[in-house]
């Protein structure tokens, strides 16, 4: 069966999909003697995939190993300047990748495997797998720092970070513990986030990644994943729960108020007591039942009528004053 040839690299363990595509565009890989392209479609069972001239070796079985890397080693399979790498702790035959980088001054768990579907799934921030850190700073954080941490802050490139979810652990003498929660996993997102809001950062130790927890392994210590373990991860990571509208404060202007009712339409409406308004029109009968008096427009006689002046205003009905006019 054919599948994208970064695809089939990755699931022979020679990384994540997006080492794979380094390989690729690097000239590494050919399929059937011809230079392998970007995209690319192959079948391991009839294609001949060569890389750096030696056959795919097909992926026999899956590894996943918990490290708990200390200070001093940098989460890397192979390093230029000949540093102690993550590789030189845990010594499996079987060729492994990290996943979940770290700064070479943090530390805390690293996940190697050769399982390069999981390894791109658990790097690629559009998965939103969680990541969970506890951060000693030098200071004792104010609430406007912890609110512009979980808003996210503008990095020195430009780019936003995305929200975080950050609370106060413990105090430590000058500084304190927080518990950070990324969903993004920018290099070096912490230490630049805490720069920002003037936070130095003292130590950072990641104790998650996923489901997937350090739990008691000291620096330097490594242990095989269970096969739950490995399916746990391999799940699609739970959304966070949003949060509830918060109640109304005791005193507000709502409080005591019962719910507005409903006007109902076949009873007439009520006024104050003594208010002839609140009683039905009674269309049967008269209004009076004396008898009625005539109209002033009917007389006997016609009487004509008075011209209206037009060069004075009309009388707004205020009596104007018979003493002297007060100078304006």
């Amino acid at each position: 069966m054919e599948e994208r040839l970064q695809k089939i690299l990755a699931q022979a363990g020679l990384g994540s999909r997006r080492t794979c595509e380094t390989l690729i565009i690097a000239g590494r890989v050919t399929v059937n003697g011809k230079n392998a392209e970007l995209g690319q479609k192959a079948d391991p069972a009839v294609d001949k995939i060569l890389v750096d001239g030696r056959p795919l070796q097909p992926l026999q079985t899956t590894i996943y190993v918990a490290l708990h890397k200390p200070r001093g080693v940098v989460s890397t399979a192979s390093d230029e300047f000949g540093r102690s790498t993550v590789l030189d702790l845990v010594p499996l035959e079987t060729r492994l990748y990290p996943v979940g980088r770290l700064d070479i001054d943090s530390e805390g768990l690293v996940l190697l495997t050769n399982d390069g579907q999981l390894a791109n799934q658990l790097s690629h921030p559009k998965f939103e797998h969680p990541k969970e850190y506890k951060v000693l700073v030098a200071r004792q954080p104010d609430d406007a720092q912890l609110e512009a941490f979980r808003h996210g802050v503008v990095m020195p490139d430009g780019h936003r970070t995305a929200p975080a979810e950050v609370r106060l652990e413990a105090n430590q003498g000058k500084g304190a513990w927080l518990n950070v929660i990324l969903r993004e996993g920018r290099k070096r997102q912490i230490r630049e986030t805490c720069q920002q809001v003037g936070l130095p950062v003292v130590r950072i130790v990641r104790v998650r990644i996923g489901t997937l927890r350090l739990g008691n392994l000291k620096p330097g210590e490594w242990r095989k994943l269970t096969p739950q373990e490995a399916a746990d991860l391999k799940a699609p990571p739970a959304r966070p729960a949003r949060a509830e509208r918060p109640a109304r404060a005791a005193g507000s202007r709502s409080e005591g108020r019962s719910p507005r009712q409903p006007r109902s339409t076949g009873q007439p409406r009520t006024t104050r007591a003594g208010s002839s308004a609140g009683q039905p029109r009674s269309t049967g009968q008269p209004r009076t039942t004396g008898p009625r008096r005539p109209s002033a427009r009917v007389t006997d006689e016609k009487t004509p009528r008075r011209p209206r002046s037009t060069g004075r205003p009309r009388s707004t009905g205020r009596p104007r004053s018979s003493g002297p006019r007060r100078p304006r």
